[in-house]
């Protein structure tokens, strides 16, 4: 399987290397996004690529926005990446790029947790609550929550860490009316997909929307959505409360490094080839599973 970790499109001015993704200027109104086959874990890019994963993440994301285009406006323009560039380009954007209007992105990340599990287990465990929400009393490890909550972070740049804020600091960073909207859509969101995902055997533990606003100030759905990048899934025939279950997510390669004593700053631990290719698995796991 090829591999891809940078692009260099000749037909197209590049205007920003992201995490995973690199956007390229096509006009005033619409940019061409490309996702690599770059892992970002803890916030560092590792060295070393997850193969064919721009492609999975971009198969699903096209999947999850097409169910949602009823729910919620995106950024899709409908026109296709082949397009909108010259042939010698066509490899590096086949299968793995979008066309998309350009929004003003919402600074933040609005995240929606369904289970207790990851940051927001060890949040509960030291203070009883989760980004400000109080929760009951004696919850387990991976127990689903009465109701999902919105639990937001702050959107860092690429090298930075996210942090966890309350829906008052976000209120704060963004007026309190669009946070509303933000915390309302993503809920609306992820119950749409988790009741989805459930029917074919998948667990949505909790997921990361992002969010941009068009020049009519309509909030629309952008980036990814629900890929194994920004959610947690969980095999729902492997699920036992009061364990963290195996998931089909880049958990697998942050487990790995966990192990190796890593102490989460750049440069990571080169990652083994046989981790990788796992990796990958899973993530195609989690392609099939969804769209079959």
């Amino acid at each position: 399987m090829s591999s891809i970790t940078s692009t260099d499109l000749k037909s197209l001015k590049k205007i920003y290397s992201g995490k995973v993704r690199d956007l390229y200027e096509i006009d005033a109104q619409r940019m061409l996004m490309i996702a690599t086959d770059r892992l970002s874990a803890f916030d560092v890019i590792l060295e070393e690529p997850i193969p064919e994963k721009g492609k999975i993440l971009t198969a699903i994301s096209n999947f999850w926005f097409d169910k949602f285009r009823d729910l919620v406006p995106s950024h899709f323009t409908g026109e296709k990446a082949e397009d909108v560039v010259s042939a010698e380009d066509l490899p590096q954007v086949e299968g793995r790029a979008v066309v998309v209007k350009r929004l003003k992105p919402v600074p933040v990340e609005a995240v929606v947790r369904g289970y207790l599990a990851g940051g927001g287990w060890k949040d509960y465990k030291a203070t009883g609550a989760v980004s400000g929400i109080a929760l009951p009393a004696g919850l387990i490890e991976a127990q689903q929550l009465p109701e999902p909550i919105f639990t937001p972070s702050t959107k860092a740049a690429v090298g930075d860490h996210d942090e966890p804020i309350s829906f008052e600091q976000t209120a704060d960073l963004i007026g309190p009316e669009l946070a509303a909207k933000v915390r309302d859509t993503a809920i609306r969101l992820y119950k749409a997909a988790a009741e989805f995902a459930a029917t074919r055997g998948i667990i949505i533990a909790d997921t990361k929307f992002e969010f941009g606003l068009d020049e009519d100030g309509t909030l629309c759905l952008m980036d990814e959505a629900l890929t194994p990048d920004s959610s947690r899934f969980w095999p729902a025939d492997q699920y036992q409360p009061g364990s963290n279950p195996p998931s089909y997510d880049k958990q697998f390669v942050r487990d790995w490094l966990e192990s190796t004593g890593w102490n989460k700053q750049p440069p990571a631990p080169a990652v083994p080839l046989d981790v990788a290719e796992k990796t990958a698995a899973k993530y195609r796991e989690a392609l099939d599973k969804l769209t079959a």
